[in-house]
């Protein structure tokens, strides 16, 4: 499908067709991935979610939410040609200062990191891949 000569993409999360940018090329195949082999609940993941600080308006690319509604994992996606820096990591360390979330996610599509926060240490510990929904989902 296309909208005014652009490529669009379905987007089962939000329910509707969005422009398909290299950024969200890497979220929509990021996210079936998570839903059709880790097993995470397409009902638990959203896209888009937007967050305030005072005046300021931030979004999340993605927030995987736990049975309470509660926010567990912030994912963070670039276009395949931006290189997962620090940069990166600051922008989603800023969105979980408000959610104070168990999980980051960033991914480029090519490169993935998963972090697991320990606020009690006040650090944090990288995994070696992304973890299934069921490792998860009670942690």
């Amino acid at each position: 499908m296309s909208r005014d000569g652009k490529p669009m993409i379905f987007d089962s999360l939000r329910r509707k067709y969005v422009s398909l940018t290299p950024e969200e090329w890497v979220r929509q195949h990021f996210i079936h991935y998570l839903t059709e082999h880790l097993g995470y609940p397409s009902s638990m993941l959203a896209n888009e979610v937007e967050l305030s600080i005072g005046s300021k308006r931030l979004r999340c690319d993605s927030v995987l939410y736990g049975h309470g509604a509660e926010p567990r994992m912030i994912i963070e996606y670039k276009a395949p040609t931006v290189a997962l820096t620090q940069k990166v990591f600051d922008q989603i360390s800023t969105y979980n200062m408000l959610l104070h979330v168990d999980y980051l996610v960033v991914s480029n599509g090519l490169s993935h990191y998963c972090c697991k926060m320990d606020y009690e240490n006040q650090k944090y510990l990288f995994l070696e891949s992304i973890p299934k929904y069921e490792n998860i989902k009670q942690s």
